[in-house]
This record gives C-alpha cells, structure tokens and sequence, in this order.
C-alpha cells in the first residue's frame, strides 16, 4: 500500500534544503496541493481559507477562469514570452487597461517603466527616477514602512531587524513619524495624524534640520508588513500639499494595496489626491511577477538604458493582468472590497472586545488586528505593550482550524487579513468565527498567561 505523503514529510525536506530565511512555513506550516478561488488544499488533503493571497497578489483568487483562460490564449497562440522591453500588443493592451484603472488626471500626463518582476524593483526604480530628475540625493521614508528587500528599498524600510547585519545601505534616509493612531509615534494623547503632517511641514523648513534638499518622500497610505495602519485622509491631503509647495517628488507606494484592495481602485483615491510617482506590482500580474514604475512626464528625464530589467518583457503576466484588472473594473471589486471589508472589520470588532485585541483597524480588505498584554503598562496614548507570543499562539489556532492568517506590524503582534477580492459574505463570517475561536483558545491556553504575564 502506498504510504500516504504529509505536511510535515514536505516540511523536512524543505528545511533541509531551503535558505534558513524562509518565513511563511513558519507559521504556516503546511504544503500545498491544490488550490482555488479563495480555498487551498494541503497534500493531506485538508482545506484551508486563504486570507494571505500572496501577500495580496492573488486579487481574483486563486486559478480564476479569466486568468487561466488569458494564459492558455496567449500559450496557444504561440505569442512571445520574453521580449525584454520590446513591445508587442499584449503589452499595449496591458497598458491601455491599466491606464483606464487609473484617474485620467493622472494619466493624462504619465510614463510607464516596466521593471524586474518584484515590487521592490519597482521602489528601485522610483528613487534612482527621482534622484536623476532632481539631482538631489535624500528620501524621505516613514516609520513603519515596508517597501523591499533590496538595498534601497531596505533602506526605507522602519524595521531595524531587518537592516541589522546589513552594510553598505543607501545613506539619505530620513524616517518620519507616520500617523499611527493607536500608537502615537509623539509618545502622547491628541491628534496624531495633524501633528504628524505638521511635525513634517516644520522639519522640511528648519535649515537646521540635517536634512539636504530631498529627491522625493514614499509612503504606502496603508501600511500593510507594517501592521495594516491606513493613514487618515487629512494627513495624505497635507502630505501632498507639503510635497508639492516645496517641489518633493511624492511617490505612493501601491505595490499592496493597488487594484481595489482599500476600497477604491488604489489608496491615493480616498484622500482625492495625485501622486507624482506610484509603484505597483502584485494583483497587476494577475498572479504572476510584473512590476512598474509610473510617472509624470516632467520626470522622464533619464537616458536610454538608465534602467533596465531582464525580466521586464513577462508577457505571460502582462496577459493575465490585463484579465485581472479588467475583471476587478468591471464587476467594481472595489466597492465589493469596501463592503467586505467593513464586513469584516464589524464582526471583527466582536473580538476586540476581549483583553487582548488592542486595535483593528485597515481599509477595504486589508485589516489588522493588535494582539496586546493587557496586564502591561499601559502607554499615555492607551496603548498596551505589543503581545507576539499570543499573537503566533493565535496564527497556529487558526491554522488548525482551516484559516491561513499572516503577521505583520510591530514584533509581529498583528493578525492580517488580505482575502482575494471575491471573498464572500458568508466566507467572512467564517473567517471572523474561526479567528474568534482561535483568539479565545489562544487566550485560555495556560502557557499564553505565562507568555503575557512575563
């Protein structure tokens, strides 16, 4: 008889032979046979709710018909699939439909670059963009702040653990409070995200300040490794108003949660703003490594090769990203994501209602809940000490009872929740129903006393 093959069979072999930077089997620690719409399946053939995505690539789900059949189309018709930079009408088409996602006040004057697949390419790309078109050499970049794993986008990075052991990054970089409403980033009680803006406007105006003539500012309007914080419309409204009084290339970093993910086609909408740089990548391959650059013409001052990208021609993803972004725009996934997302974040608030849920917070579907020791001091802006143990005791609970959760923000105390687009009404009530069950296992386990009360 055949021995049947399990997760932890896939596991081992994994660990024997993968980098010991691995992150995802961590805490999720499965193998993955099959997997569809907003379902995947183990090789022991358990079945999951996918509130991971890909980290929120995967906007129409997993092996979506419109996807697939983009992919097979362009497979049959024995189309190119590496083309460098070289154009083609997949390629046209793909940028046709990813303008019409876009404000036509932003796209009236756009360029596009076509990067190496990953998002933090695409961040590459946008600050040595700006540094060629002003000629100056600081960023600005926000606590907090997940923009890449490369040398300059590490370098924007808010997390110090992952930059420790690290030389040689890009000097430069200046870190701003961002508007962290749970944790006051000023250590007190008020208005956080006006302070924020004007603490921002009072620094870039101080000769003293230290800071050179920046090249431009990035910010993600949701920060989702960061702990899914969405920053308040008012601020973004003073940001843009500070960056363009002062000529600050603003670049809006949508690598996340661009194509309907907050509720409106990208972040930068809801505060009615226009960006002069946005990156993107994820949902716009529809599943597979795309990644781009778009900006105002004013900044296509570069030479021919100033950058370039083997990968930048993947026609394959460009296909099956022209069939996502036409699929989120016209059956409008992003007032469906509103909806959900309010959805989720209302039944979540059942859960903030134990001791140990300190925040939830997000915008469309991107939400994040604290996980906190409320036995802790408790800060001056009613804050409590972030609880990461929990917070995993509480990944692993969901885990087992068929829920695919991710952590983020400070220590990893936020449970994240990046469902596909389509995720349904009933889908979210199980999923807050699972996360509750596993919040209160987690919770009444006697070692998770012990954790919360070191």
């Amino acid at each position: 008889m055949r021995q049947m093959v399990t997760n932890e069979d896939f596991l081992t072999q994994q660990s024997r032979r993968e980098s010991n930077a691995r992150t995802y089997p961590r805490g999720i620690p499965i193998a993955i046979q099959s997997a569809r719409g907003i379902e995947i399946k183990d090789v022991e053939g358990n079945t999951y709710i996918d509130c991971l995505a890909g980290a929120g690539t995967l906007a129409l789900g997993h092996n979506h018909p419109v996807v697939v059949d983009a992919m097979q189309s362009a497979l049959e018709d024995d189309r190119a699939l590496h083309t460098l930079d070289l154009t083609t009408p997949i390629k046209e088409q793909f940028v046709d439909t990813l303008f019409d996602s876009l404000p036509d006040e932003f796209t009236d004057s756009a360029k596009i670059q076509f990067c190496s697949p990953a998002g933090t390419d695409a961040v590459e790309a946008a600050l040595k963009l700006v540094k060629h078109a002003t000629g100056n050499r600081d960023v600005l970049a926000f606590q907090g702040g997940y923009h890449g794993m490369t040398n300059g986008a590490l370098s924007l990075m808010g997390d110090v653990e992952a930059k420790e052991g690290v030389s040689g990054l890009m000097s430069g970089v200046h870190h701003l409070p961002y508007p962290y409403e749970y944790r006051c980033p000023f250590g007190g009680e008020g208005s956080t995200h006006e302070t924020a803006s004007r603490y921002v406007e009072r620094l870039l105006d101080n000769p003293t300040s230290g800071i050179a003539e920046p090249a431009g500012m990035i910010v993600e309007l949701v920060q989702g490794e960061g702990g899914m914080i969405p920053a308040p419309d008012a601020w973004t409204k003073e940001i843009r108003r500070i960056t363009r009084e002062r000529d600050i290339p603003l670049i809006v970093d949508e690598i996340q949660t661009g194509l309907g993910r907050t509720g409106e086609q990208y972040a930068f909408e809801h505060a009615d703003i226009t960006p002069d740089v946005i990156t993107l990548s994820k949902a716009i391959g529809g599943s597979l490594p795309l990644a781009v650059v778009l900006y105002h013409e004013r900044y296509d001052v570069w030479e021919p090769g100033a950058h370039a990208g083997t990968f930048r021609g993947n026609q394959l993803a460009m296909a099956a990203g022209q069939a996502t972004i036409e699929y989120v725009l016209e059956h409008d996934l992003a007032s469906h994501a509103a909806e959900m997302g309010a959805r989720l974040q209302e039944k979540l608030s059942q859960t903030a209602q134990l001791d140990v849920v300190g925040d939830v917070r997000g915008r469309g579907l991107m939400i994040g809940v604290e996980i906190v020791d409320p036995t802790g001091e408790q800060e001056p802006d009613g804050s409590y000490p972030e609880n990461p143990d929990l917070a995993k005791q509480i990944q692993s609970g969901c885990v087992d009872r068929g829920l695919i959760i991710e952590r983020g923000g400070r220590r990893g105390s936020t449970a994240r929740f990046l469902p596909p687009l389509i995720v349904s009404k009933g889908q979210i009530d199980t999923i807050v129903e699972i996360f509750h069950e596993a919040v209160v296992g987690a919770r009444s386990d006697p070692s998770s006393d012990e954790q919360t009360n070191r």
